[in-house]
């Protein structure tokens, strides 16, 4: 008996489909499609009851996690390529910290920093999403989601992490990098560090953001600060640990100054 291996699969949440069920678009294209007439009117209100199911099953799945870092980075980098390993050691590294590592769940930078987190004995998060290709979650996921929607899996890369680090990438990468920084910027997320890791990829970035951006005064003078660049998976890590362990000595104090207050109102 012969297998059909060949045929096309596409994930879609928690389906399958293979062959001639796969459909010509993705959920997410259709949302964003704007059909003539008013057919709309009677099928986007429907897709509101899937959206919300996808919050809720990410919710649930998520909710009682340590606390984790969201690694991002190229689908496209393999294994051996000095960014692949650099990935597989901040992987370890966040491990040993005490941090669940919640990547995209696909190859390249994503398995990197899965494979080194599982290998460390850390719990390794996959949030994968559905493309026009098939891109299946990689072999070093514990716990991993599917995502019709986009909007639905950055929801869950910004809420359960602490930080983010940024491997070399592309147009995905880049997406999901100046989206955290706008959160940052504009209050959304606080106490949230942003770390670069591979200073000859990124630091053109940072000159430009700093020549363009801030020279005709598109951002503010302490922006680029929101952006930490290294190429040492350690030393990330321990920016991400000394930041958390300065928001836990606010709060603290916030609390001691909110008690005081309370007994001399008394």
């Amino acid at each position: 008996m012969t297998l059909m291996t060949s045929r096309q699969e596409r994930r879609q949440g928690q389906s399958i489909v293979r062959g001639k069920f796969v459909p010509d678009s993705t959920h997410d294209q259709r949302l964003l499609d704007r059909p003539g007439g008013s057919d709309w009117l009677h099928m986007d209100p429907w897709r509101v009851l899937r959206i919300q199911a996808e919050f809720v099953e990410g919710f649930g799945q998520l909710a009682e996690l340590p606390p984790a870092v969201t690694v991002f980075g190229s689908a496209r980098t393999r294994p051996g390529d000095p960014g692949y390993e650099m990935g597989v050691q901040l992987g370890a590294a966040l491990a040993r910290a005490g941090y669940a590592v919640i990547t995209g769940g696909g190859p390249g930078c994503m398995e990197a920093a899965n494979k080194g987190a599982r290998e460390a004995g850390g719990v390794s998060i996959g949030l994968g999403i559905e493309l026009p290709f098939e891109q299946k979650l990689n072999d070093y996921v514990d716990v991993g989601i599917e995502f019709r929607y986009f909007f639905v899996r950055k929801t869950m890369f910004v809420k359960y992490a602490d930080a983010f680090v940024v491997l070399p990438g592309g147009f995905g990468t880049l997406d999901e990098l100046f989206e955290a920084v706008t959160l940052v910027q504009t209050g959304k997320i606080t106490q949230f560090p942003i770390v670069l890791l591979g200073t000859a990829f990124w630091r053109p970035l940072i000159e430009w953001i700093k020549e363009s951006l801030l020279s005709h005064g598109m951002i503010s003078a302490q922006d680029p600060d929101l952006l930490h660049i290294t190429d040492d998976p350690d030393e990330a890590v321990k920016l991400i640990v000394d930041s958390r362990r300065r928001a836990d000595q606010a709060e603290l104090e916030a609390r001691v100054q909110a008690a005081s207050a309370d007994h001399n109102g008394t």
